[in-house]
């Protein structure tokens, strides 16, 4: 249960359907609800137009283009509306029309019907079909104004969780809280790497994925807090930073973080960009890839 002052990210479990009619319809009624559970943010698992559908062939993939929006489709201008009527923020996840391939992108939709965020994944998965995909080149935040006042959010999806320089670039970049749709099992490894990500970064992440039928659900948030003084000054104990993790079944689960507390432990702990030794990290741009990790199919 959520209380006044807490930022309320609605996770969107669903089960996939192809059709992008049924999707629309489908997103509208979850929406609502979310709403109705009081959340300032609805957020889908990935590419949720076409239920990340991917074509499994060269040949399919001028039908499976077909399938693509931009910000003038009617999939998107409904979404605008939507979080315009119900003054709540959604983060709508779709295959974006891109010149050549299409993209796999979230757009955020702050509550006023305006695009505040639109991202593309940067990892996309070239070991597989969404190696069809145009990646995206980079990450980006936006302020997006809440009941509780301007947060500063932002994205990225499923594979790229799996590199610690996504959240790590978000984090330098003043994300507070980072939204990821997601399309894939989820098991304790990748759990364990979300809340890492939250813990290294003292970030908030909130991750939707697809219910049981298409992935194994398992959508789940992580906090920033990981210890708390229980006397004043003297003594802190660690704590389990594990927001809500949901089970396999489709529903909306929400995600409830304290913005005020995020901020004021910020301030005083060590993770993050407090200690960081940036000159020392200059392999990490190098474009070079030795054995045992060089892979033709991978994009630079």
């Amino acid at each position: 249960m959520c209380f006044i002052g807490i930022l309320k990210v609605a996770l969107l479990q669903l089960i996939q359907n192809s059709d992008s009619k049924e999707n629309l319809k489908k997103g509208y009624e979850y929406c609502r609800l979310a709403k109705k559970m009081g959340a300032d943010i609805a957020l889908f698992p990935e590419m949720w137009n076409n239920g990340y559908s991917l074509p499994e062939t060269i040949e399919e993939v001028e039908k499976w283009k077909e399938a693509a929006v931009d910000q003038d489709h009617e999939f998107f201008t409904s979404f605008k509306n939507l979080a315009r009527e119900l003054n709540m923020a959604i983060g709508i996840t779709y295959l974006e029309r891109w010149k050549g391939l299409p993209r796999n992108t979230i757009s955020l939709i702050d509550r006023f019907g305006n695009s505040a965020l639109t991202y593309a994944k940067v990892h996309t998965c070239d070991f597989s079909s969404e190696a069809f995909c145009t990646p995206g080149d980079s990450f980006y935040t936006c302020d997006l104004d809440t009941s509780v006042g301007s947060v500063k959010i932002g994205a990225m999806i499923c594979y790229d969780r799996e590199f610690p320089e996504s959240a790590r670039i978000l984090m330098l970049k003043g994300a507070e809280v980072i939204l990821i749709p997601n399309a894939c099992e989820i098991d304790e490894n990748r759990k364990c790497q979300l809340r890492t990500r939250a813990y290294e970064n003292m970030v908030g992440v909130a991750l939707t994925n697809y219910a049981k039928g298409t992935c194994n659900g398992h959508s789940m948030a992580f906090d920033v807090v990981s210890f708390r003084e229980i006397i004043k000054g003297k003594e802190w104990i660690s704590r389990n930073t594990l927001i809500v993790e949901a089970g396999e079944e489709e529903g909306i689960f929400m995600a409830c973080f304290n913005i005020d507390e995020l901020r004021e432990y910020r301030k005083s702990e060590v993770w993050g960009n407090a200690y960081r030794k940036p000159k020392a990290y200059s392999l990490l741009i190098s474009e070079e890839v030795g054995e045992p990790f060089k892979r033709k199919n991978a994009k630079r």
